[in-house]
């Protein structure tokens, strides 16, 4: 017959710390492998648009240089709350993140009732990524040329303007020029910058606010006439058109960011090694060349702490842009 011993409190203590530090040394070499599979960079709008675009552009290089493939997944509604909340509730590992920009980010948190998350405690941000300024353009039968000639405009009778819908970074765009002008300037929202650039185009309204990347055809074949970037600099795509500034309204600044975010909670580790990875991408020449060739600019911040001091500060400007405008989305 066998007979069982009690274990001596120090064998059990050792046998503790043997356990705790086989644990620490999984977890290190989780953290060292990260990554080890496929990363899914979910996008909150329909594919084409300016994110879309963006992550397109970098899914590519970004997989390239962390050593395994970068699947872009669009899950579009809500102004990309439906996306972001499913990035929200995702595992914290690094493995599904979200490119996501100013409208849904920094601008949906004053204009929707309801949101389902808080991106302040709900997302970790990585660094912004691109940027570009939103345009002011009319439709080619309205005779406007220039900032001052808009603002007469609607002084003297209804501006029609476009946007892609209720409470975006178009429709606020919108609100500032009306402030600035003391104008009729009338706010035609859509649902979705698709038709509403194809109202645009057919005169339907007198003009459009929106990205410049979707604004940018129409440009180019001559039924759209740009008037002002909503910026403090040209853009390197339309080098004719002013900027805001310098056409006497430096309050007129809207301009479209587009971040990479991960759910909270993610590991500082997985968080330091996109960020590392994200700078090097875009300081790439060909990514840099896509971004330029579609209307964007690179804009990467200097550190995650950088880029948390930024995203809150759009918080707070746009949240009072949208609050003394009125701006609201029903649901």
């Amino acid at each position: 017959m066998f007979r069982s011993f009690p274990t001596p409190p120090r064998m059990l203590r050792a046998l503790a710390l043997g356990a705790g530090l086989l644990a620490l040394g999984a977890h290190a070499f989780a953290q060292g492998a990260y990554p080890s599979k496929a990363i899914t960079l979910v996008v909150g709008f329909p594919p084409g648009g300016s994110n879309d675009i963006v992550a397109r552009i970098i899914a590519q290089p970004l997989g390239e240089v962390l050593g395994v493939p970068v699947v872009v997944e669009n899950r579009p509604g809500a102004n990309a709350i439906l996306g972001t909340d499913h990035v929200v509730r995702s595992t914290p590992d690094g493995y599904t993140i979200t490119l996501g920009s100013a409208s849904p980010l920094a601008i949906s948190p004053s204009t929707y009732p309801k949101m389902p998350f808080d991106p302040l405690k709900d997302l970790t941000g990585i660094t912004t990524v691109a940027s570009t300024s939103e345009l002011v353009a009319m439709h080619s039968s309205v005779k406007v040329n220039s900032l001052a000639e808009l603002i007469a405009l609607s002084q003297q009778r209804d501006v029609t303007l476009a946007s892609s819908g209720n409470g975006g970074l178009p429709h606020l765009a919108i609100e500032l020029l009306r402030k600035a002008s003391k104008g009729k300037i009338v706010h035609v929202p859509y649902k979705g910058a698709g038709p509403a650039i194809t109202d645009a185009m057919g005169g339907h309204v007198d003009g459009v606010v929106m990205d410049l990347p979707a604004l940018l055809p129409g440009v180019r074949d001559g039924r759209l006439r740009p008037i002002v970037m909503a910026d403090d600099k040209r853009s390197s795509a339309l080098p004719n058109v002013p900027s805001a500034k310098e056409a006497g309204n430096p309050g007129l600044i809207a301009v479209n960011w587009f971040a990479v975010m991960a759910p909270a909670r993610t590991p500082q580790p997985v968080v330091d090694k996109l960020f590392a990875a994200l700078t090097k991408v875009m300081q790439t020449p060909r990514v840099v060349k896509q971004l330029q060739d579609n209307a964007m600019e690179p804009f990467l911040q200097p550190s995650t702490a950088a880029f948390d001091k930024f995203f809150k500060d759009e918080l707070l400007r746009w949240g009072a842009i949208a609050r003394e405008s009125g701006a609201r989305v029903e649901q």
